[in-house]
């Protein structure tokens, strides 16, 4: 029983120190940060749709509506857990080294290359950028391509959308705004692949690109290392699997909010 007890008590004790870990890691990569601009992205996106399917008396409290689908401490809090139970079992020291060393500058030049995309000019003036630096045979833009492919950014990314596009739909059914069968819904987000998938590519290059262009080369090859190790490689998964689950939740409760909107109904 004494080693039992003991045991037990090694086990408690364990537990803040990989909630700690997270902590740490979640601070490194900005995450709350990132969360406030998907929030950003997320309001003039929910704002598209108001603007598409309400009428404008409906458009009147859609704002309002709007801000408690997107709503920072929940969405981030929602990240925090599926990026803990992604994380499970992943040794974050070399993450850690990393990020709290020479990647802090990686991230802080990716959350201000996503927060200045936000501007439609800006990202018009990326993906001309990028199309520059590609004809003129740029080391930057092979090392944006690795890390692209290296990570799947493009298809998990138009993987992740087409779900979340098919979450807002059963949302928008299930309140009655939408009589489309399953097979019709999906017949629809199918429809929308390709586009998605250049879309994606085109955003992704001119973002990355636009992130890295002050960084060393070498640095920036150090990142692509880190990505193509275990740990990395269990990051990108986490990252995805966090971030997919909140913008799933998050399309599905827009799509009901759309609905209940029509029929003069607030989420």
């Amino acid at each position: 029983m004494r080693f039992l007890a003991a045991t037990l008590t090694l086990l408690v004790l364990a537990l803040p120190l990989k909630a700690a870990d997270i902590d740490r890691l979640m601070a490194a990569l900005q995450l709350s940060a990132t969360v406030d601009i998907m929030r950003a992205e997320g309001l003039r996106y929910g704002g598209d749709v108001g603007d598409e399917m309400l009428s404008a008396a409906e458009r009147g409290r859609w704002d309002r509506v709007l801000k408690r689908v997107y709503e920072a401490e929940a969405m981030l809090s929602l990240v925090r857990a599926n990026f803990t139970e992604a994380m499970d079992g992943v040794d974050t020291a070399p993450l850690l080294a990393f990020f709290e060393g020479q990647g802090a500058e990686i991230v802080t030049l990716e959350i201000a290359a996503r927060r200045a995309l936000l501007d439609d000019e800006v990202e018009t003036a990326a993906e001309a950028r990028y199309a520059e630096l590609a004809a003129g045979g740029a080391r930057l833009v092979d090392q944006v391509e690795r890390l692209i492919s290296d990570s799947d950014l493009v298809e998990r990314n138009v993987s992740g959308a087409l779900n979340a596009n098919l979450d807002f739909y059963r949302g928008l059914s299930v309140e009655g705004g939408l009589d489309l069968s399953e097979s019709e819904i999906l017949a629809d987000i199918w429809a929308q692949e390709e586009e998605m998938r250049t879309q994606t590519r085109d955003w992704m290059q001119a973002y990355l690109t636009m992130a890295y262009q002050p960084m060393p080369p070498e640095l920036l090859d150090a990142y692509i290392k880190l990505y193509q190790s275990p740990e990395g490689r269990a990051l990108n998964n986490g990252l995805f699997e966090a971030f997919d689950a909140m913008y799933e939740k998050l399309s599905y409760q827009l799509g009901r909010a759309v609905a209940l909107q029509m029929k003069g109904e607030d989420l």
